[in-house]
């Protein structure tokens, strides 16, 4: 893959998006350790929670907006709409889990090569760093091996996982069109973003077990729901 554009000259205006729906013991500590001199303003995006995620974010220094439609694309699109109104854009938007399952402070190589090498979309890739045993449940190592093997054969983009944790210029994000509410979003950009021609890198992000309960792989149904999504997702843009 060829760049040849120049690097960014000033420092970015980055603005970190996190999903989080009842992820009271883990928020703060996200919000936290995520470097508050990389980043000009963090985005909860609280997702209907019936605990205290929402307090607990507020008071480890989070901007809190509230998505009563459950959906971790619903709260995606609400940090997204919430940007869109700033006086001052932003140039980079990253996404992290507020689960605690990444590292926050990792934050600073996944938006290097945007910063460095002018590349359009980062991806932390579970994949290639350090994954803590038990971290990633058998459904989720399978699911990323049949999604990025079917990206590969129908979209001709070479990816090593679907992680959460990423990074994309602002323009190129709008540019996108996200529409996913659900399960599908981080397979809707990253098929939307080789559609769009716009380039990308994976760099490895370590991986840790999560705190509290996964409303996702931590159920049958959330899955068997999460592979119909991107299965579907991966067929709906061919």
């Amino acid at each position: 893959m060829h760049n040849f554009a120049l690097p960014m000259r000033k420092p970015p205006k980055i603005v970190v998006i996190i999903p989080a729906m009842n992820e009271e013991g883990s928020i703060g500590k996200v919000v936290q350790e995520i470097p508050k001199d990389l980043v000009a303003e963090i985005l909860v995006c609280n997702n209907n929670s019936t605990d205290k995620t929402k307090e607990v974010a507020q008071e480890a220094g989070a901007t809190v907006l509230d998505e009563t439609r459950p959906g971790y694309g619903w709260a995606c699109l609400k940090g997204m709409e919430y940007a869109a109104q700033m006086q001052e854009l932003p140039d980079i938007i990253c996404f992290i889990d507020g689960d605690y399952s990444d590292y926050p402070e990792e934050m600073r190589e996944v938006v290097a090569p945007i910063i460095d090498e002018d590349i359009d979309m980062v991806i932390g890739s579970r994949a290639l760093g350090n994954k803590e045993k038990g971290s990633m449940t058998v459904p989720q190592r399978f699911g990323n091996w049949l999604a990025t093997r079917l990206m590969r054969l129908f979209h001709r983009v070479r990816y090593t996982d679907l992680g959460p944790f990423r990074a994309i210029k602002y323009d190129k994000l709008m540019q996108l069109g996200m529409v996913d509410k659900t399960y599908g979003w981080t397979i809707e950009m990253q098929i939307k973003a080789a559609k769009n021609k716009l380039t990308y890198k994976e760099v490895p992000v370590n991986y840790k077990k999560r705190i509290g309960h996964s409303k996702v792989s931590g159920t049958v149904k959330g899955t068997i729901g999460a592979g119909y999504k991107i299965i579907l997702t991966i067929f709906k843009y061919l």
